[in-house]
């Protein structure tokens, strides 16, 4: 059996090491090559550009456009064999298939096909064959390929660590070796960006990630899962899958803010993928709206909420926010296409149009959006009118065809009909827009950008081919309908309905199903970024009977009296002098307000303290102080959760804040308060 003993392996890393090194040499003389031949190329056609002609011109310019792509695929892959240099693989298999003796399979985050030998030395996480390392154990397994399925045994399987280019361990499998090396995974320190888990991907989040079939994936996991880096390797392995056809510029991520953007921005790099475009829910409502309307942020919706207790305020939003409300919109839709449009005939001079004929004409553009249709039938009724009279129109005669059919509907702009969408369902208070200053609340702008697009149509993102939306519990019925009809193309959606920071308008995944029928729903119950004494405690704030801790063990939370707010800034000071000197790189204070982290970020001093705003856009190692609604989707190897009080933390919205703060927290967790602790951390 090829390389049965760790000196065995040890020397044939050395030897992978050294093929690399010579592919590397290699791709240093194409890199070369094409520099030189795109440079001669340039120079040839400066010198003799004025004895060119048009064509020879063009196809000058098509030939050192394909040797400039040529050259810069050439780089990409020397950085892919870079990158291998320093960690070749982390797994092999030894699999036979029916009727065949075992070959070695080795795992890496790229593959390395060696030209002299004319072998795939290294393959793909992302291969079909590799899906076998995360599916089966030593045994009967199977793989599918696009020309069927392939059976056979996998007789060996080891997991590995090199580092920078040394073997540091080898595990050998006769059971399952994945938990072993998680758990080494998880017991170390955050970094600044969230990290690959190649090496670490369990079963149940391979069938995620390789799914091929799903129109719509709504994946439902718990705090901890690791839905968003599943997620991202979700795309990584679709765009392995169908490279033909789709390049990481044809996706796009709605990512909650450009913190958390940043944040996971080295996951697909990482894997050998490009950086995909990102947007924010509230830039892609800036866009469709245009200049006419300014609007509250999301972020400013939950300020809100969280320092007034206004119930009207909570009211507009609770009812907004509910599938009931996407229904009243579409039967309000129907109700002004049967009511509001009162056709009658119309006289231009001696000329009169029927109302049958305008009836007609309206009927027969039935598919196109109702407010768009009245120019279209006023310039079917000038032709009908001018083949009536057997002259020309002048200008006034055209103008008045135009208002006369635009006189036969009963509102004229989405902004009138939106309003009215209010007073037709008896709840005019329901909108709080002033008219001299129109400034909408968030929870007002994907209704009036829904009734937009059904009303006059929206440009719909035809370039994207694969959409991921990340913390849907966030989005509301309205804005996936939105979605549904701006992006018409694949979907990944994820997110966790217990980490709403807006229990008011938050969507579970049987929510979403019941906007995107055909989603296929999976739910992640397995936790893996706290120890088991951080998710117990928790649970204390948002019990989840389904979920499965990962057994890793750390220290018991500490909830942490102060006798007044000075003393607990002092408390608060001294757990930034401890972590300093704890060896971990990422410590999160998280508060519930901006206000309340702007006071502890004054309080601290020192080095590589940051605060985190709503207007940040990189996550950094080190003492951050932030808000829940911004640490969402982060994490930190310690979490400070300061001002843990009755008075601070006391409705449902402030217990969501709660129990997002806690849940970033990997390693160590503590809550500090002064006066009486909150009631959702009190027993009983």
């Amino acid at each position: 059996m090829k390389n049965a003993t760790l000196q065995a392996e040890k020397e044939y890393l050395e030897e992978i090491k050294e093929q690399l090194t010579l592919a590397i040499r290699r791709m240093d003389g194409a890199v070369k090559q094409f520099s030189d031949e795109l440079r001669q190329k340039k120079e040839y056609l400066h010198e003799h550009q004025a004895s060119l002609d048009e064509a020879d011109m063009v196809a000058a310019g098509q030939s050192i456009d394909r040797m400039a792509f040529t050259g810069e695929a050439a780089v990409g892959r020397k950085r892919k064999l870079l990158k291998l240099g320093q960690s070749p693989y982390f797994g092999r298999i030894d699999f036979g298939a029916r009727g065949q003796a075992a070959e070695p399979v080795y795992i890496g985050v790229h593959s390395f096909f060696d030209e002299q030998r004319r072998a795939n030395l290294i393959y793909d996480w992302r291969a079909p064959v590799s899906s076998m390392f995360y599916d089966f154990e030593l045994g009967d397994a199977f793989f599918t390929t696009p020309s069927g399925r392939i059976t056979g045994r996998i007789e060996r399987k080891r997991q590995y660590r090199i580092r920078d280019g040394r073997l540091e361990f080898m595990l050998e499998n006769d059971v399952n070796i994945h938990d072993d090396v998680l758990q080494q995974e998880l017991a170390k320190s955050s970094d600044d960006k969230m990290r690959n888990i190649v090496a670490t991907i369990q079963r149940d989040q391979n069938a995620v990630i390789r799914n091929e079939s799903a129109a719509v994936m709504v994946i439902q996991g718990v705090a901890g899962s690791g839905k968003t880096s599943i997620a991202l390797h979700r795309i990584a392995f679709l765009l392995y899958r169908y490279r033909e056809t789709i390049a990481a510029r044809d996706l796009l991520i709605i990512s909650p803010n450009k913190v958390f953007a940043d944040y996971i921005s080295n996951v697909l790099p990482e894997l050998g993928e490009e950086h995909i475009p990102e947007l924010g829910m509230e830039e892609l409502a800036a866009d469709l709206l245009g200049s006419q309307y300014s609007f509250q942020t999301f972020f400013e919706q939950v300020a809100a909420l969280l320092e007034h207790h206004d119930a009207a305020f909570i009211e507009r939003l609770r009812v907004k926010s509910t599938f009931e409300f996407l229904g009243q919109l579409n039967q309000y839709l129907l109700h002004i296409e049967n009511h509001y449009l009162r056709v009658t005939e119309l006289r231009v001079g001696a000329t009169v149009v029927p109302a049958a004929v305008i009836g007609q004409k309206f009927r027969s553009y039935h598919r196109v959006p109702l407010l768009r249709r009245f120019a279209l039938v006023a310039q079917d009724l000038r032709d009908y009118v001018r083949h009536a009279a057997g002259r020309k129109l002048n200008n006034r005669e055209k103008s008045l065809i135009g208002e006369g059919v635009t006189r036969m509907f009963r509102l004229h702009s989405v902004p009138e009909l939106y309003r009215d969408f209010y007073r037709w369902l008896g709840r005019p208070e329901l909108l709080r827009l002033d008219a001299h200053r129109p400034h909408l609340e968030y929870a007002d702008v994907f209704p009036l950008l829904y009734l937009r697009l059904r009303l006059e149509g929206l440009p719909t993102y035809d370039h994207v081919k694969h959409l991921l939306v990340d913390e849907m519990q966030d989005y509301t019925p309205v804005q996936y309908a939105v979605l549904s009809r701006l992006f018409l193309c694949r979907k990944t959606i994820l997110g966790d309905v217990s980490q709403t920071v807006n229990p008011y308008s938050a969507s579970s995944a049987e929510t979403i199903e019941r906007v995107f029928p055909q989603a296929e729903v999976v739910r992640l119950l397995r936790s893996y970024r706290s120890t088991l004494e951080i998710t117990a405690f928790a649970q204390r704030i948002t019990p989840n009977p389904h979920i499965l801790p990962l057994e890793r063990h750390g220290p018991e939370p500490a909830v942490v009296g102060c006798a007044g707010p000075a003393q607990e800034l002092a408390a608060i000071g001294a757990r930034v002098a401890a972590f300093r000197s704890s060896g971990h790189h990422s410590l999160g204070i998280i508060c519930k307000t901006q206000r309340q982290a702007e006071q502890v970020h004054a309080a601290l001093s020192g080095p590589a303290v940051y605060l985190l705003t709503e207007e940040s856009t990189t996550f950094r190692e080190g003492v951050l102080v932030t808000t829940a609604h911004l640490a969402k989707g982060l994490e930190f190897d310690a979490v400070v959760v300061p001002f843990a009080n009755a008075r601070t933390y006391r409705t449902e919205v402030d217990k969501s804040m709660l129990y997002v703060a806690c849940t970033r927290a990997m390693h160590e967790l503590t809550l500090t308060y002064t006066g009486e602790l909150t009631r959702w951390l009190t027993p009983g």
